[in-house]
């Protein structure tokens, strides 16, 4: 599996992605804060002034400009004025410039905040050559930390926080992970020990959509187990049960096989050999139906012409019919196709078309038919025999169930029970009702290809 197309690999990656701009949003603002919250200072504007003035007196301009350098490196743009004019110009704001005339003609010492973390100060300076100057100075919140270690303080603020938010996402993430795999484990483990009924439940489908469809399945999976489990079960009580009657009249055959002489024990054997067929018939039967009620995993489907299969079966009942003097009216329509496994509708044509025969009369008549209208194929056989009570139409195709009409004619109870299952694997479905007239109608529906 690609994993760029699971919806659980684009969940951690947007997560992760949202962690990392929050720790760059939260973080560029709290490590602002803090540098500006921690390192702001009062400036000494006189001994600014002085300093100003002491590098101006023993060096001119020159030495002016080198010092308002020095200055400009901690945030401070400041410069001296003499009669109205400053001795090297620096850049104010146009709301300064209007009134700083009048802040250097009133002589006094000025401080202010025009703007939120900006100052601005006008000092009066003597130098030592007795002329009066003033300072005037602008200046951004002065840091005692210097740009190297603000941005170190930056980068170890956001190295904690991802640390914090990764750690948060993660183990938040964790755990939504966690709850569901554990709940499978336990759930593994219960039917490890046998406990078939264990599902994951409610709990392994809060956790994110791979992991709760993960759940749902496993639970599909248990209740499949736990029905072919109860089914094998139900089979092999089933087959032990149908298989005591014949095995005891096999055995009692034999031993009266064996205390008699070689012509009657010859009549003894033959006896032996019908149930000994009767067995492997019934066993054959019981095996094709626990396949079939197992699900049969990996059946092929291919077209098949149901048409065609009904005309083979036609074929191969030919023998009895004549044998009994029946009479078989087969109706088909030509084609009927359906997808499905051609051995496995092969068998239930047989099934239905030999129940059939089973049931009818000497000299009765058989009515098969084949058609393929509204979407799906129909295989109706009609038998003109005694019919079933209304109260066993509904248990007609059970396993091993035998009516009361059972002893007119031989059989295990498996026939009726194949075709159901064969339809049901096809998405169709059988059903049996008493004809007008006498006789059982057996309808075999089918979706077709």
């Amino acid at each position: 599996m690609n994993p760029f197309k699971t919806s659980l690999f684009w969940r951690l990656l947007v997560w992760f992605v949202l962690a990392n701009l929050a720790v760059l949003l939260l973080g560029g603002y709290v490590t602002r804060s803090f540098i500006e919250y921690t390192t702001e200072k009062e400036i000494n504007w006189t001994a600014l002034a002085d300093s100003a003035n002491e590098a101006y007196t023993s060096g001119g301009a020159d030495a002016l400009q080198s010092w308002m350098r020095d200055q400009r490196g901690d945030g401070v743009d400041a410069t001296l004025y003499e009669n109205g004019a400053p001795l090297v110009p620096i850049r104010l704001p146009s709301s300064v410039r209007e009134q700083l005339p009048q802040w250097l003609a009133a002589g006094h010492d000025l401080v202010m905040q025009p703007y939120p973390r900006i100052y601005l100060a006008v000092q009066q300076v003597t130098g030592s050559d007795g002329h009066v100057r003033q300072l005037v100075a602008f200046s951004r919140t002065h840091s005692r930390i210097p740009l190297q270690a603000r941005s170190q303080i930056l980068l170890a603020v956001q190295f904690a926080l991802s640390l914090l938010f990764i750690a948060l996402i993660g183990w938040w993430f964790a755990r939504g992970v966690a709850r569901p795999v554990e709940a499978m484990q336990r759930a593994a483990r219960r039917m490890a020990a046998g406990e078939l009924s264990t599902r994951v439940g409610a709990e392994g489908r809060r956790g994110p959509g791979e992991l709760s469809q993960l759940a749902q399945d496993f639970d599909a999976m248990a209740v499949r187990i736990e029905a072919l489990v109860a089914h094998d079960r139900a089979v092999l009580q089933d087959l032990s049960h149908e298989l005591r009657s014949p095995l005891a009249r096999l055995q009692l055959i034999l031993d009266l096989a064996r205390r008699s002489d070689t012509e009657q024990a010859a009549a003894y054997f033959a006896q032996a050999e019908r149930e000994i067929a009767r067995l492997d018939q019934m066993t054959g039967e019981m095996l094709a139906l626990s396949r079939l009620e197992g699900g049969l995993p990996g059946m092929e489907r291919e077209p098949v012409d149901l048409a065609a299969l009904a005309r083979e079966s036609v074929a191969k009942a030919a023998i009895e019919t004549s044998a009994r003097g029946l009479r078989l009216n087969a109706a088909i329509e030509a084609p009927a196709w359906v997808s499905g496994s051609g051995q496995l509708l092969e068998r239930a044509l047989d099934n239905l078309l030999g129940n059939a025969l089973k049931y009818s009369p000497e000299g009765g008549e058989v009515e098969l038919a084949v058609r393929a209208e509204q979407g799906r194929v129909e295989v109706i056989v009609r038998d003109h025999g005694p019919g079933v009570p209304e109260d066993e139409l509904s248990q007609l195709f059970r396993p091993f169930f035998r009516g009361s009409n059972a002893p007119k004619a031989d059989g295990h109870g498996l026939g009726l029970a194949i075709v159901s299952r064969v339809a049901q694997v096809h998405g169709g479905e059988a059903s049996a009702r008493n004809a007008d007239g006498g006789g059982l109608e057996v309808r075999l529906s089918l979706p077709m290809a």
